[in-house]
């Protein structure tokens, strides 16, 4: 599996996205993340960078989403593996 990572962030300068919501991070606003998130036992949803919705594949040693714009991310990035 190869991670691919895009140089921009966002679509506009500075914009990010709640990976387990798809709701776009807003300062000073607080965003909940689901416990099972907390814990490290479910993956992101939305990609960070855009907030679209990614495919998700879960197996027994880790999992990986694929953003349509931004690539493959996987659990060995986030340090989850």
């Amino acid at each position: 599996m190869t991670i691919m990572a895009e140089t921009t962030v966002g679509d506009g300068p500075g914009e990010r996205y709640n990976p387990y919501t798809g709701r776009r991070v807003v300062a000073g606003v607080d965003d909940t993340v689901p416990t099972a998130a907390q814990l490290g036992l479910e993956p992101p949803r939305f990609c960070e960078a855009c907030g679209r919705r990614m495919v998700v594949q879960i197996s027994p040693d880790g999992w990986w989403a694929k953003c349509s714009r931004h690539g493959v991310f996987d659990s060995i990035c986030g340090g989850r593996r």
